[in-house]
C-alpha cells in the first residue's frame, strides 16, 4: 500500500526528508528513480529537451556503472543526479553496515548529496544516520507507475489531480514502467506547461537540515 499524496502531517513528522519545495511559484520538481537504463532514459532526455524541462535522476549506482554514457548524457543536458544506493536495496531489509556502505559506494559516482531511499523504506536508525551525511529527498506526489494494477492514465491522473507548486513528482525511468512512461510523460509534460508551469532539476548539493546537524551536536558534546 502507498499514498499519491504524502500527507502534511507525515511531512510534519519528518522535516529533515526533503518532501517538495516551498514557493508560491508556478515550478514543478520530475525526478526519475531506477535509471540509467538505455532506451528509456535517452527517451525521457529527449521528451525533456523537447519541451525545455530539466529534472532529476536518482539513480542506481550499478546502472551508473553499466551505462556510464548515459549518465554523462543527464549532466551534459543539464539535469541533476541523487544516489539511489548502488543496488537498490530496502533499507528495511538489509543490515545496517551493509546499507551504510551501498549508499556511498552510489554516492561517490554519481556526486550529489542527494539521496533517495528504494521504496522509501528506512529503518529508523538508518535514518538518523544517513540524514547527518545525506539530503534525503522523498516526494509530495507518487505517480505509481511501478504499481501493475493502475493504468497509464490512472498514474497520469495521481499526478494532474496532485501536483501544486513546488512539488516533487516521482516517475521511473526503467524497463518494468516504460510502457506506461511513453504515455504519462508527454501529456503530465504538455498539460502543465499550458497552465504556465516550468520544470526544474533540484540543485545536487544542498544543505543538511539543521535538526540532524542538531542531533550530531548532541551526540557529539553529549547535550
Amino acid at each position: 500500500m502507498y499514498l499519491v499524496k504524502t500527507p502534511k502531517l507525515v511531512q510534519a513528522l519528518l522535516p529533515a526528508y526533503l518532501w517538495q519545495v516551498p514557493t508560491t511559484e508556478k515550478t514543478l520538481y520530475l525526478t526519475f528513480d531506477d535509471g540509467p537504463i538505455p532506451v528509456v532514459t535517452p527517451w525521457v532526455l529527449d521528451t525533456l529537451r523537447h519541451w525545455h524541462a530539466k529534472a532529476t535522476f536518482f539513480c542506481v549506482g550499478e546502472n551508473v556503472q553499466r551505462h556510464p554514457d548515459v549518465f554523462l548524457r543527464l549532466h551534459a543536458e543539464g539535469h541533476s543526479t541523487g544516489n539511489h544506493t548502488f543496488n537498490h536495496l530496502n533499507g528495511w531489509h538489509t543490515e545496517n553496515l551493509a546499507y551504510f556502505h551501498n549508499v556511498r559506494h552510489c554516492a561517490h559516482l554519481v556526486k550529489s548529496n542527494l539521496f533517495r531511499p528504494p521504496y522509501g523504506r528506512l529503518l529508523p536508525s538508518q535514518r538518523a544516520f544517513l540524514e547527518r551525511h545525506y539530503r534525503i529527498v522523498m516526494w509530495d506526489v507518487l505517480s505509481g507507475d511501478f504499481d501493475p494494477s493502475l493504468s497509464a492514465e490512472a498514474c497520469l491522473s495521481n499526478v494532474l489531480e496532485n501536483a501544486q507548486p513546488g512539488s516533487i513528482i516521482v516517475l521511473h525511468d526503467s524497463l518494468k514502467t516504460v510502457a506506461k512512461l511513453r504515455v504519462i510523460l508527454p501529456l503530465l509534460l504538455h498539460h502543465f506547461s499550458a497552465e504556465g508551469y516550468r520544470f526544474e532539476a533540484l540543485p545536487m548539493r544542498q544543505p543538511i537540515h539543521p535538526s540532524s546537524l542538531r542531533s550530531r551536536a548532541r551526540e557529539l558534546f553529549k547535550i
